[in-house]
């Protein structure tokens, strides 16, 4: 009966006057009784409020929060079931891989967003990485996301004074109070990465942003990782001087990064094709300098008091399913 499942709403934040909107397309394709399913836009400019403002009005015990640009697979909701019998699971999440048939800049940019040395654990967020597994806010991303809406309001929902990275400190603050976060490989939405390499440029340069900015609303030792690439680049601005004062044995550091660059290249060539991974290479390397360079920007951005709610207007829509 269908009455017996949970209702679950399905927010997703999207632009105002934005009429296509794909995500909504796939949510209406979901294998879920439609009478218990509810779907919600929130059209605005601040994501984090959006999905606040939803949040609230929802009626779901589940929340499925897509990206607008997010297409997830049919069998979502019923996978995700499974793991929400356990009352301890409050939030679950998989990852949003690049389709098949996106063009070639893009397949390449997934790669480096799924390679070690460009993103670490968080490759979990853009590959089907090992089995079920409870987990941080490492390896969860916002654009395919489930939790328990109980268990969000409790924290507050989302910090609005954040984005992106909204949704890490949100994970981090469920981990303090000793809530379990799953990460299934097979709970897959698929999602074409930036269109252009200015545009990939500009998130990764956003990513930094966020992380800095989270990491000073809300310091963790899991950030700790997050120091290397503005690491790495006060170590590029300095290497003249420290050539001139020391001798080129200073650049030792910069010929293993760029050995461990190759060796990288090499592992996705194995595993992605022998073109995707030598076009990688070079944005792998501008992945730690844009994340560094953004991270730098965040240490020293304006922050709202905590409480301050951004000056924006959200328009919710209740859409048929």
């Amino acid at each position: 009966m269908s009455d017996t499942l949970p209702l679950v709403t399905i927010i997703i934040p999207t632009k105002p006057g934005q009429e296509d909107i794909p995500a909504v397309t796939a949510a209406r394709r979901l294998d879920y009784p439609k009478d218990r399913l509810e779907l919600l836009v929130a059209r605005g400019k601040q994501p984090s409020v959006q999905r606040n403002t939803a949040l609230r009005a929802a009626r779901g015990e589940l929340i499925y929060f897509l990206d607008d640009d997010a297409v997830p697979q049919p069998d979502n909701l019923r996978r995700a079931l499974t793991h929400f019998a356990d009352p301890h699971a409050k939030m679950l999440g998989g990852p949003s891989l690049c389709p098949p048939e996106a063009p070639m800049l893009e397949q390449v940019f997934a790669v480096v967003l799924a390679s070690w040395l460009a993103f670490g654990p968080s490759r979990a967020r853009y590959e089907s990485v090992g089995q079920v597994r409870a987990t941080g806010e490492k390896e969860l991303i916002l654009c395919n996301l489930m939790a328990r809406r109980d268990a969000v309001l409790e924290l507050g929902g989302f910090d609005e004074a954040l984005y992106p990275n909204e949704e890490n400190a949100l994970m981090d603050g469920l981990l303090q109070r000793g809530a379990k976060l799953l990460y299934d490989p097979q709970f897959i939405a698929h999602r074409r990465p930036r269109r252009t390499l200015r545009a990939f440029c500009k998130m990764l340069f956003t990513y930094g942003r966020g992380r800095a900015e989270q990491f000073r609303l809300h310091p963790t030792p899991g950030s700790a990782l997050n120091f290397a690439p503005p690491l790495f680049c006060a170590y590029l601005v300095m290497a003249p001087v420290l050539v001139a004062l020391l001798g080129p044995i200073t650049l030792t550091p910069l010929g293993v990064y760029l050995l461990v660059v190759l060796l990288q290249a090499v592992a996705s060539c194995a595993s992605k094709g022998f073109l995707r991974g030598v076009l990688s290479m070079p944005l792998v390397i501008a992945s730690h300098i844009f994340y560094g360079l953004g991270f730098w920007r965040g240490l020293f951005t304006k922050l709202r008091a905590p409480g301050d709610r951004p000056a924006t207007d959200v328009q919710l829509d209740s859409m048929p399913v």
